[in-house]
């Protein structure tokens, strides 16, 4: 194969400090969540959120997704796992699955959020946060170039990428150069992140109609993708495990945004409104930190003085009655 341009690899996957390796890989994931965090915290702000609660939630709900997206990993791939005690958590040799991550950290982010938002402000705030994962995603596809994985079939396009031996699969010894869909992900992932984020602001989408358009779009492109990947993966009926997972994922989250748009069986509330400069500059509007308990006392507290407001603002004394009119109704009665 004559390729007159390609994409080269990179010489290492990591470097050393001292006596440490750092792997590129989990310098990606590192800057990955930093980024999901920043993007999640400027989101919830903007519709009156406390971006502190951010940080509380990626605490848990990171870590979970790690931890998930590894055993998805291990159950699926079992064979690519090194063959030593810690091989089940070696994240910088195969990474990790993204449909297990995604869940596991879902469900943990959920939990804790619980503690400081009632129901319906969580559905808005997995609208805040769903483009912000499309970005750290786009973040981590950076550590599968390094680590010469997530490639395609042989390519000799001007923007194919080298695989040095080492990593090509069985069969393809002989090709120099694969299609880069690390780098097809990568750009998806980006612009459908900016998609959702323009779409929310210009249209009025039903809480958490953003998350599932996030889980249908990034399902939708890894159809393609999975029809593209030539690395090791579990075949059912002649296609890639992934492939059907995606496929399924894509259609219910298809069905889920049109529930959720519909209001079928009470699904989904009202997008949160952003909140002006001026009102958020005062502090939070919807998770403001306290305990779900002391927020209903301090809701039930002001729900108490309005009252009072206005019952104040109706004593004053009423017009006078005609004489006699008093005892007139008393008779009637």
């Amino acid at each position: 194969m004559n390729v007159l341009a390609s994409i080269p690899s990179p010489p290492t996957n990591g470097f050393h400090i001292g006596p440490l390796f750092f792997h590129a890989y989990g310098i990606c994931y590192v800057v990955a969540v930093a980024a999901a965090i920043l993007i999640s915290r400027r989101r919830w702000a903007r519709v009156g959120g406390d971006p502190e609660l951010i940080y509380e939630v990626a605490m848990w709900g990171f870590p979970a997704g790690l931890v998930g997206g590894r055993i998805y990993f291990d159950i699926t791939t079992p064979s690519q796992m090194p063959q030593h005690w810690w091989g089940p958590f070696a994240i910088w040799t195969g990474g990790l699955g993204i449909w297990g991550g995604v869940a596991a950290g879902a469900a943990v982010g959920w939990w804790r959020a619980s503690k400081r938002l009632g129901h319906d402000d969580r559905l808005r705030l997995m609208d805040a946060v769903g483009p912000a994962l499309l970005v750290a995603q786009a973040i981590g596809r950076i550590g599968n170039y390094f680590n010469q994985e997530l490639f395609g079939a042989p390519s000799s396009l001007p923007w194919a990428l080298q695989i040095s031996p080492a990593h090509r699969p069985p069969g393809y010894l002989h090709v120099p150069t694969f299609e880069p869909t690390f780098l097809y992900e990568l750009i998806w992932d980006l612009s459908l992140a900016v998609f959702l984020m323009l779409l929310a602001r210009r249209v009025r989408i039903r809480a958490p109609g953003v998350f599932a358009l996030y889980v249908a779009g990034y399902s939708g492109f890894r159809i393609f993708e999975e029809t593209q990947r030539i690395d090791y993966s579990q075949y059912i009926l002649g296609m890639r495990l992934n492939f059907f997972i995606a496929t399924i994922l894509c259609l219910l989250a298809l069905a889920w945004f049109v529930a959720i748009q519909r209001g079928w069986r009470g699904w989904g509330v009202e997008p949160a409104e952003p909140v002006p400069d001026s009102v958020r500059a005062a502090g939070p509007t919807r998770g403001i930190g306290l305990p779900r308990a002391a927020a209903a006392a301090v809701s039930a507290a002001a729900g108490v003085s309005a009252s009072a407001s206005a019952g104040g603002r109706g004593s004053a004394k009423p017009p006078p009655q005609p004489p006699g009119s008093r005892g007139r109704r008393r008779r009637r009665r």
